[in-house]
């Protein structure tokens, strides 16, 4: 921090950090899981806010369904992987971030892998099935998930700390084998995508730097048409 050309980097976080929670956030390692709607919003926050390291996972590609709310979508990377176009948006967004994007999906074989070494793992992911997964892979690491879901102009966010019952108090355990979510019925408004992974990026700074309320055990609701927003304590 300070040490590039652009030292005043961060002077619009001060004073609402500290210097040394800036630093804090500098060191710190952050697992985005998925890079459409949520997860492409969540990495640019990421890396204006300064957090040091990023790993962006995704082996989709862009299409032209994701031109209505996905911000890292262009018309020209149309068919390119979108991990791809993540690492060079938080690049040209913030070099001082240290980026390794995998163009690949995750599943059982290699999620343990992919975030063992980072401090937040941040669940953009459409399918509640790998969302269970994730869960598993993250106590196994003794690493906190922020999971943000989207349909229609309802949202919802929630942290899951290990040992939490985390998913199985939302969605029932019967739900392991449920692959999609409602998402793919009801369709995605781009400012609610935006407004949860906004909701998500608080979340995950707000652990980073032990500080705040924090949804442990409990579900942010966030409906849009008639500006309802909830807080549902899951245990």
């Amino acid at each position: 921090m300070g040490t590039s050309k652009f030292a005043e980097r961060y002077d619009r976080n001060f004073n609402t950090l500290s210097r040394g929670e800036q630093k804090t956030l500098g060191v710190s390692k952050v697992a985005v899981i998925g890079l459409g709607g949520l997860g492409g919003s969540v990495c640019e926050m990421m890396a204006r806010i300064g957090v040091g390291h990023l790993t962006l996972i995704d082996g989709d590609i862009f299409e032209a369904s994701n031109l209505n709310r996905q911000l890292l979508s262009q018309e020209h990377l149309i068919g390119i992987p979108k991990a791809k176009a993540a690492k060079k948006r938080v690049n040209a967004v913030n070099s001082e971030v240290i980026v390794k994007h995998l163009v690949e999906y995750i599943d059982e074989s290699n999620m343990f892998e992919r975030i063992k070494d980072a401090d937040v793992v941040m669940d953009c992911l459409d399918s509640i099935d790998t969302r269970f997964k994730l869960q598993d892979a993250a106590k196994k690491a003794s690493i906190p998930i922020v999971s943000g879901a989207i349909a229609g102009v309802t949202g919802q966010v929630t942290s899951i700390f290990p040992g939490d019952k985390g998913y199985g108090l939302i969605y029932g355990e019967k739900s392991r084998k449920q692959s999609k979510g409602v998402e793919t019925r009801t369709g995605n408004m781009a400012y609610c995508a935006l407004f949860v992974a906004a909701l998500q990026s608080s979340e995950c700074v707000k652990i980073l730097l032990d500080r705040g309320d924090i949804l442990r055990n409990k579900l942010l609701i966030a409906e849009l048409w008639t500006n309802t927003f909830e807080v549902v304590d899951l245990v």
